[in-house]
């Protein structure tokens, strides 16, 4: 496994185009692993596959983050979107996951990052299939989240000094920020709308928190294999931090 970190340089217009899109960074992203199909992430349920997250810490430090089996090649990236090598040294920096995610171990202590699509299965009808609808208000956001954390091999820490009235954020160290539901257009697969445009509705929430490992092996498979849906877009990848660093 690798986690790469690239910057972009936001002030560059393939910059500001891949980051308008979901669909084309996932495809500017899965381009730097030739040895994959085109449409093909790798992994399977609960298996390794490759991951991205754009983290906007600022206007202009906008990175992207990859977790992925195989080292990628991103040249086309930084000659689209990123620096001169000239002025940083490199365009990314890849990382050897694999010892990082053996080294983990119940009862340790990590600041997370997790961007996701929290969604739930509803039906509105009487005899119609249930529906993936999404969690618009941070409350049901971080409910998600905390409903996952048993089987993702962590628990989200309380706060010491939880808001009763709201247990489902104050209540644990957990920020529910850069929410967004704008999603994408995509062509229209119908017939009789040739032609035309349609829009896929992405709700993104991202979390900030502190955990604590509870098992070690369901959380190394959350990090690689992802938690939630809507992973092509961005969704899905977890990233762990010494506490403090965040």
């Amino acid at each position: 496994m690798h986690l790469t970190r690239f910057r972009f340089n936001a002030h560059r217009p393939g910059a500001r185009k891949l980051l308008s899109s979901p669909q084309a960074l996932h495809a500017a992203v899965m381009g730097g692993f030739p040895d994959l199909l085109p449409g093909d992430p790798g992994g399977g349920p609960g298996r390794p596959r490759v991951l991205w997250r754009v983290d906007r810490n600022a206007r202009a430090e906008v990175f992207l983050y990859v977790v992925s089996p195989d080292r990628p090649e991103l040249t086309h990236l930084v000659e689209q979107a990123g620096w001169p090598q000239a002025e940083t040294g490199a365009g990314w920096q890849t990382h050897e996951y694999g010892g990082f995610l053996s080294r983990l171990e119940a009862g340790q202590t990590w600041a997370f990052r997790l961007t996701a699509n929290p969604v739930h299965s509803i039906r509105r009808k009487d005899g119609e299939d249930t529906k993936p609808t999404a969690h618009v208000t941070p409350r049901h956001q971080a409910g998600w989240l905390l409903k996952r954390q048993e089987q993702c091999g962590f628990e989200v820490m309380r706060a010491k000094d939880p808001d009763p009235a709201l247990p489902e954020v104050d209540g644990y160290e957990l920020l529910v920020h850069d929410r967004n539901s704008s999603g994408f257009d995509k062509p229209d697969p119908r017939p009789e709308r040739k032609g035309k445009r349609m829009r896929v509705p992405v709700v993104t929430a991202t979390f900030d928190g502190r955990l604590t490992v509870t098992d070690p092996e369901a959380l190394r498979r959350a990090l690689s294999a992802g938690i939630g849906r809507a992973k092509a877009y961005g969704c899905g990848l977890m990233t762990l931090a010494p506490v403090g660093e965040r």
